[in-house]
C-alpha cells in the first residue's frame, strides 16, 4: 500500500508523465524492449531519485520490464504529489511526499526498503547508508544497485575505502552519456529556470558566483554568460581553477567573491561553501541558492541563527536581515533549487541518464552473483549503446572505421 499525499492529484500526474513519455525517445524504445524480454521479471527494486515525472517514467519502464517497484523520493521539496499519486494508482508502491519532514522523509525510505529489494537505484546515498546501518536485515537480499549522483558516489567511494560496502554498486553518474550531458547541460538550463522563474528578476549585468567547476558548476557557468552575467568561480582545485580561468571567468577566493556578487549558486557536493563571514560581506539583496545534492553547501544554520529578522518574500524566497542593516535572500531553503524550485532538468537530458539507469539495472541481473567488484564502472557498451540510439532519434549518422583505419590504429608502434 502506498503513503502518498492525495491519489485524487492523479490525472494531473499522469498528464505530466505522458508528456515525459513523449519527450523521451530512448527510455520508449527501452520500455517496449523490456515489455517483451522482462528482464526484471521477478526482481524488486527500490529507488530513491527526485519524485517527479521524469522519475516516474523510469519506475514505469521498470516495471514494464517485470519489475515490482517500490519508490520513495530523494529530497523533501522536490516530490510532486501528483506524480506520486499517478504511480500509485498504477499500480507501483509509493512512499512519498511533497514537504515530508525529517522524520517523515526517513521513514518513507525505510518503508521503501522494507520489502527484499534486490536493486538498489539510490540519488544521494541515503538508500545505501540505511541499509548499512539501521537496516542490515535486508542486505541479503540485495544484488546490487545503481548511484546516480556525483555526492552520491563520494559517499559510496568512502564506505568502500572503510571497507563497509556490501554490495555492487554501478556509478551510473561517471558514465559519459550521463555526466557530460545531465550534469553539465541538465544542471545549466535547470538551475537557472528555477532562479528565473522564483524571482523574477534579470541575469543581464549581474555578477553570478558560482561555487565550483565541476561538470554541474561549467554548465550553471556556462549559461549564466549566455544570460549576460558576468561571472566568478570559485575554487578548491587548481586545475579546475585554470580550466575556469580559460573558459574566460574570473577565478576568486569565496570571501573576495562574497563581497560582489549578486547571484551565489553552489554546486560543489561538500558542506560550509558559503558561511557566516561571506554573509557579512555581501552587498544589499544579494541572493543564494544551491544546486549540490544536501542542503549544506550554504550554513542555513548559522545565517538562521545571526539574522536579526526572516520574512518570505515570495513562494521559495526566504529574506534574512543581517546583523549589519543588509538584507540576504536564500531559495528554496539552499535545497535543489532546480527541483525545489523548479521541474528539474529537461525531459530529453532525462532521457540519456535514465537510459544509463535502466541498462545498468540489467546488466546487475545478468550478472548476479558474478561481480567481484563493490565499485563498478558503467560498462562501454552501454554507453555506446545508449549513444547509438540517441543519435539514431536525433537522426544523426556519423562515420565508421574502416577496416584498414581499424587496423592502422591498432598496430604496435614497435
Amino acid at each position: 500500500m502506498s503513503i502518498i499525499r492525495d491519489i485524487n492529484l492523479a490525472p494531473s500526474g499522469e498528464n505530466k508523465i505522458e508528456w515525459v513519455r513523449r519527450n523521451c525517445p530512448l527510455l520508449r524504445s527501452l520500455e517496449e524492449d523490456f515489455s517483451k524480454a522482462k528482464p526484471f521479471a521477478g526482481k524488486r527494486i527500490a529507488l530513491s531519485i527526485h519524485l517527479e515525472a521524469k522519475t516516474a517514467y523510469l519506475c514505469k519502464v521498470l516495471a514494464a520490464g517485470g519489475a515490482e517497484m517500490y519508490v520513495t523520493g530523494s529530497n523533501p521539496l522536490s516530490t510532486q504529489d501528483d506524480v506520486a499519486a499517478a504511480l500509485a494508482k498504477a499500480g507501483l508502491n509509493v512512499y512519498a511526499w511533497h514537504g515530508a519532514t525529517e522524520e517523515e522523509y526517513f521513514a518513507h525510505i525505510r518503508e521503501t526498503l522494507s520489502h527484499h529489494a534486490n536493486i538498489i537505484i539510490d540519488d544521494g546515498g541515503d538508500l545505501v547508508h540505511m541499509l548499512h546501518t539501521t537496516l542490515q536485515d535486508e542486505l541479503p537480499y540485495v544484488i546490487g544497485g545503481c548511484e546516480e549522483t556525483t555526492t552520491g558516489i563520494v559517499r559510496l567511494i568512502a564506505m568502500n575505502n572503510e571497507g563497509k560496502l556490501r554490495f555492487p554498486m554501478v556509478k551510473v553518474n561517471n558514465a559519459d552519456c550521463k555526466h557530460l550531458f545531465d550534469n553539465r547541460y541538465g544542471t545549466g538550463q535547470s538551475v537557472w529556470d528555477g532562479i528565473n522563474r522564483t524571482t523574477n528578476l534579470i541575469i543581464a549585468g549581474k555578477n553570478v558566483v558560482v561555487a565550483g567547476y565541476g561538470w554541474c558548476g561549467k554548465g550553471v557557468a556556462m549559461r549564466a554568460k549566455g544570460l549576460g552575467a558576468q561571472v566568478v568561480v570559485t575554487e578548491i582545485d587548481p586545475i579546475k581553477a585554470i580550466e575556469a580561468y580559460m573558459d574566460g571567468f574570473t577565478v576568486l577566493p569565496m570571501r573576495e567573491a562574497a563581497k560582489i556578487g549578486d547571484f551565489f549558486v553552489t554546486v560543489t557536493g561538500c558542506d560550509g561553501v558559503i558561511t557566516e563571514p561571506d554573509f557579512l560581506q555581501m552587498k544589499e539583496g544579494a541572493i543564494l541558492c544551491n544546486a549540490g545534492h544536501f542542503d549544506v553547501e550554504i550554513d542555513m544554520k548559522r545565517l538562521r541563527e545571526i539574522a536579526t529578522e526572516a520574512q518570505e518574500m515570495r513562494t521559495n524566497i526566504m529574506g534574512y536581515t543581517l546583523p549589519n542593516g543588509r538584507h540576504v535572500y536564500v531559495l528554496a531553503e539552499g535545497r535543489l533549487v532546480n527541483l525545489a524550485a523548479g521541474d528539474g532538468h529537461p525531459a530529453e537530458i532525462m532521457d540519456m541518464s535514465f537510459a544509463i539507469q535502466a541498462l545498468s539495472a540489467k546488466y546487475l541481473v545478468e550478472h548476479e552473483g558474478k561481480l567481484t567488484q563493490m565499485l563498478i564502472d558503467v560498462p562501454r557498451e552501454v554507453d555506446l549503446e545508449v549513444a547509438n540510439r540517441k543519435l539514431k532519434f536525433l537522426g544523426i549518422t556519423i562515420d565508421k572505421l574502416t577496416p584498414e583505419q581499424e587496423a592502422y590504429l591498432n598496430k604496435s608502434a614497435i
